[in-house]
């Protein structure tokens, strides 16, 4: 059963591999919803907008935050929910390196819970803006899926879900025989991404909607016979999914006995400061912000072919203290 507490958002970000995390919970309606606290930079009373002339449909305007112009999302309008409810609050979130407010009904509390109580969304029909449900004692909570709503906003997150380097056939060769290990819960991102890594040549992708079964799937791969990186050369996950999430997926294969040299890549909405050094500490082999697919490809060849990292200083930094850590375990 699900936790409630008033715990601080950064304590939890710097707990190590527990599987837990925090959402705020809010309500549209009689329907309640719930947000990681790491994707939330504040909440707001309901403050004027400016209307911008053929904005999205699911946007009302812009409205000003220390002095900085921000979208307002009609989540309403976007959920498809009719309300007579005074929508008086709004959500500022920081996802992808974006800034953008939600207006929703009443903000209530937030919760700590595990991923392993929260159950991936029911295959019901047209599920795609909830990734997962949370059941508390007299009620459930749905988890909403707000990277996709982003990037039907803003077209921009596509392009770079989707545009990438040519490689020559020599690159894609090589690449070709390269099995990857993906786990992320949104179906739409996953089915972008998946595609993608297809298209630039990385042909064997083996994905997952979420952390456990990416890692009952690794376990499997274990009992095999001969070197396990005839099975699985790379990982990917994303950091919040249902039952398992990627810190702790990442744990568990640093202390496996057969899994814990392959590279692991962080793909995620979620890569601040602080969720950067959370992954540095549990051993990620790097850390990419979503939607930046370049990257992650730049980044899938260097640790798979040895070659260069083009422009990444924040990996290469991380690398050097990776390093620079090894040689001290190993003295």
């Amino acid at each position: 059963m699900a936790e409630e507490t008033s715990g601080d958002k950064k304590g939890i970000l710097l707990e190590t591999g527990t599987n837990e995390f925090e959402i705020v919970e809010f309500s549209i309606g009689n329907v309640n919803y719930g947000i990681n606290v790491a994707k939330v930079r504040e909440v707001i009373t309901r403050a004027p907008v400016t209307v911008m002339p053929q904005a999205h449909p699911y946007v009302d305007g812009l409205f000003t935050l220390r002095g900085k112009a921000i979208p307002l999302v009609n989540l309403p309008r976007c959920l498809n929910i009719q309300t007579d409810e005074e929508l008086r609050n709004i959500i500022v979130t920081e996802i992808n390196n974006y800034n953008i407010g939600f207006l929703v009904g009443n903000v209530s509390r937030i919760h700590r819970i595990s991923w392993r109580d929260m159950e991936p969304s029911p295959e019901v029909g047209d599920q795609s803006r909830v990734v997962g449900i949370v059941k508390m004692e007299d009620r459930i909570v749905l988890l909403l899926d707000f990277e996709t709503i982003i990037a039907e906003i803003n077209p921009e997150i596509n392009a770079k879900l989707t545009t990438f380097e040519e490689a020559t056939e020599d690159i894609k060769s090589k690449r070709a025989n390269v099995h990857i290990v993906v786990a992320e819960d949104s179906p739409m991102l996953r089915d972008l991404l998946v595609t993608t890594l297809h298209e630039s040549g990385y042909r064997f992708v083996r994905d997952f909607g979420n952390g456990q079964d990416a890692w009952d799937y690794l376990q499997k791969l274990t009992q095999k016979e001969g070197p396990i990186e005839d099975q699985v050369r790379i990982i990917v996950s994303d950091v919040e999914m249902p039952k398992m999430d990627g810190h702790r997926l990442l744990k568990l294969v640093r202390e496996d006995e057969k899994l814990h040299e392959v590279p692991f890549i962080l793909f995620s909405s979620l890569i601040s400061e602080e969720m950067r050094r959370k992954g540095e500490s549990l051993g990620a082999s790097g850390q990419i912000s979503k939607p930046e697919i370049n990257k992650l490809i730049n980044l899938l060849d260097h640790l798979v072919f040895g070659t260069p990292l083009v422009d990444d200083k924040e990996n290469a930094e991380s690398e050097a203290r990776q390093a620079a850590k090894k040689a001290e375990e190993a003295k």
